[in-house]
């Protein structure tokens, strides 16, 4: 599975999101790019799981050296490895043991039924806090330190998606040199 020519956004406020981890799951899956495949990472701890698809925005490198993070709200799970286009429609701010590690939350733009949905703020506040409570929960079991700042809507993810695919775009130039040099 290679993710190379898969843009971040092919077009204005559509996001290509690729599914590591099924709502549900246990299991903490991980795009490993060398293989072309997804990888058991780990097995979360019994009491979590997660509360909707996740994934990753390809091509894009977030403050922690990964793929920017996302979270999908689905009707029914899917599998790791989908593809999936989405509307971004908010961003969980938060700090994994001190770095910047924000979290997208978004809606299929294949389901009609929301169609309707382009802000947080048309989601239930206990299911946002689903999302935060799930992030804070899991990490402090492994026994990281997150701090969850909160959310912002809609108006905050485009700076957050220019900036990432940015970064992935200085870092293939700078591997792709140092490539050429050896």
């Amino acid at each position: 599975m290679d993710l190379r020519s898969i843009p971040p956004s092919p077009m204005k406020g559509v996001v290509n999101l690729v599914v590591e981890i099924p709502a549900g799951s246990r299991n903490k899956y991980e795009y490993n790019s060398e293989a072309g495949i997804m990888a058991l990472d780990r097995v979360l701890h019994s009491s979590v799981r997660y509360p909707f698809d996740y994934g990753f925005i390809p091509n894009t490198l977030a403050e922690d050296g990964a793929p920017l993070d996302a979270m999908i709200i689905m009707d029914e799970p899917t599998f790791a490895g989908c593809l999936i286009k989405a509307r971004p429609i908010g961003v969980l701010d938060m700090n994994d043991c001190g770095a910047y590690d924000g979290k997208l939350l978004c809606v299929p733009i294949a389901n009609p039924r929301q169609k309707s949905i382009v802000s947080i703020k048309q989601i239930a506040p206990n299911q946002l806090e689903d999302v935060a409570e799930f992030f804070r929960t899991s990490k402090g079991l492994e026994g990281r330190t997150v701090h969850i700042d909160g959310w912002r809507d809609c108006d905050a993810v485009d700076e957050l998606i220019q900036k990432c695919s940015k970064n992935k775009k200085k870092t293939f130039k700078i591997l792709k040199k140092t490539k050429t040099v050896i």
